[in-house]
């Protein structure tokens, strides 16, 4: 799998430059955001501009690894997919439980203000 990293000061930018992810690149997704989590800047923004075509069991993971990176605290935000992809995605009923947004711009955005949130959840104290 072929991917660009761009890292910024709060996430990492990561635009998968392969046009199909198929079912068996799943480990690669896997193998290469996963770690991302052991990072300081732990964010991540997966941009699928040059995506045309997944394999629901990619999708899937993709999901999966989604769901982790909020478990631990982290944002992941996926953007710019492209409209087959996105009926696609749609018609599997994944794409309402992705974060995902219309432009990298906007993921920023969204990694930004998840950030801030949980730094102002941090700070509050727990009232008894």
């Amino acid at each position: 799998m072929q991917v660009k990293i761009d890292t910024k000061e709060k996430f990492h930018a990561i635009t998968i430059l392969d046009p199909t992810i198929t079912a068996n690149m799943t480990a690669d997704l896997q193998n290469s955001l996963g770690p991302y989590l052991q990072n300081d800047v732990k964010n991540l923004v997966l941009n699928l501009k040059s995506v045309e075509k997944m394999d629901l069991e990619a999708a899937e993971t993709l999901v999966k690894i989604q769901q982790s990176f909020y478990e631990n605290n982290a944002s992941f935000v996926i953007c710019e997919i492209q409209p087959t992809l996105e009926s696609f995605l749609d018609d599997q009923q994944l794409l309402e439980i992705m974060s995902a947004t219309p432009t990298e711009s906007e993921a920023w955005d969204i990694v930004q203000m998840e950030e801030i949130e949980r730094e102002l959840l941090d700070d509050e104290e727990p009232i008894f």
